[in-house]
């Protein structure tokens, strides 16, 4: 699936930058092509892989240069009021080979979370192919303040695209690791399931093919009517040949293997997707409220038993009680592992994001209280309005 991609404040630039720097390590192809934008010149300079000429700085004229903090409503006006500036980060793009567009934002600071929306709004006037983003909610210990801007930017951000892929810091952060080094493995964790995804419809370097290609198609199918949905993902290594040389020569033209089992073929297959939709998905959330559903087993091509991955689709199907799940293979000759992801489409029912609104409310009611202690119990009622008009009708 080829998609053309854009970063929006410093979370989503450095995530692109992340999904670019798997993209060469996988030597695989499927960003067309990674636009930065940003109100803050510094966060711009240091990206490695966005090309030079696709970073756009805007709002210049108000801040400098120097971003606008943690304010999301002063990112969205100067992103409306740069409209232009920003679509023309599209001019030399070869957008039509795009399968979608893909923007990627952080939703608790400012320039993310205010702008992403906006873009996304001009992109779908203009364009015809679907539109999804990229949310990453703030963990709890991240402050009040970001989970208020991302339970208003949320709701925003499913309203003005197509779909929504959540994750969530909190679910992965890692208790006493250095902020730095947890954004860099959170980020890591993300692109390696969006690469997965977006790669498996297209021929690798080798020409092999899988025999249930998981093309653009399904992966729109699976997203459509909008919403917010999850990934989850596992892998098993495996064991080397006999020869010790860990992979035939047969299983490197794509053909089977005798050396491999079938029954272990199976077990690690559907354990691995029992795995994948059991253990951490990027957003916490109940699997049986999902809409959609859709499976990809990927790994040397012997190992990819169609028992297995046609076991595991209907396990998914169980577990999300819709029948709307699909299944196919990805086969990478030279990996040493079988790995499974699982994308489940248009989930309703999330403890996280309902923590994330709770946590709002009581920021805007703090915020309300210390500007009008005489009218706080109309603040509270007016802290709920607030949250509950972006976020009550997304779940």
């Amino acid at each position: 699936m080829k998609v053309l991609c854009f970063g929006v404040g410093q979370a989503g630039g450095n995530v692109l930058d992340a999904l670019l720097r798997y993209e060469q390590r996988t030597n695989a192809d499927y960003v067309v092509d990674a636009v930065a934008y940003n109100t803050a010149s510094a966060d711009l300079r240091g990206l490695d892989l966005v090309p030079e000429e696709n970073r756009i700085l805007f709002g210049a004229d108000e801040v400098s240069g120097h971003g606008v903090g943690a304010d999301n409503e002063l990112a969205a006006e100067l992103a409306e009021r740069d409209s232009r500036q920003l679509l023309r980060g599209t001019d030399d793009s070869p957008t039509s080979t795009a399968d979608a567009f893909l923007i990627f934002a952080g939703l608790g600071g400012g320039t993310g979370s205010g702008a992403a929306p906006v873009l996304a709004k001009h992109l779908q006037r203009i364009y015809e192919q679907p539109i999804y983003g990229v949310g990453i909610l703030p963990a709890a210990d991240e402050g009040a303040l970001y989970s208020r801007n991302a339970a208003r930017s949320l709701k925003t951000f499913v309203d003005v695209t197509d779909h929504v892929f959540a994750f969530d810091n909190g679910a992965w952060a890692k208790s006493g690791e250095d902020v730095a080094q947890a954004h860099d493995s959170m980020n890591e964790e993300l692109v390696r399931r969006l690469g997965i995804l977006f790669a498996s419809g297209e021929v690798s370097e080798s020409g092999t093919v899988g025999e249930s290609v998981v093309d653009s198609s399904e992966v729109i199918n699976t997203l459509r009517g909008g919403g917010i949905s999850t990934i989850g993902y596992a892998a098993s290594e495996l064991p080397e040949s006999d020869d010790g040389g860990g992979f035939s020569i047969k299983g490197l033209l794509g053909g089977g293997s005798s050396s491999v089992d079938e029954l272990d073929s199976i077990n690690r297959i559907t354990t691995q997707t029992r795995k994948a939709v059991l253990g951490r998905l990027t957003l916490p959330c109940d699997v049986d409220s999902a809409s959609r559903g859709l499976v990809v087993v990927s790994g040397p091509p012997e190992w990819l038993n169609r028992k297995a991955i046609e076991r595991s689709r209907t396990w998914v199907e169980e577990q999300t009680g819709s029948m709307e799940v699909r299944g196919g293979d990805y086969p990478l000759p030279e990996s040493n592992h079988v790995g499974v992801l699982v994308l489940l489409g248009d989930v309703s029912r999330s403890d996280r994001v309902a923590e994330v609104r709770s946590t709002a409310v009581e920021a805007e009611r703090d915020r309300r209280d210390r500007e009008a202690d005489d009218t706080s119990a109309d603040a509270d009622d007016d802290a709920e309005g607030v949250v509950d008009e972006r976020l009550d009708t997304l779940f």
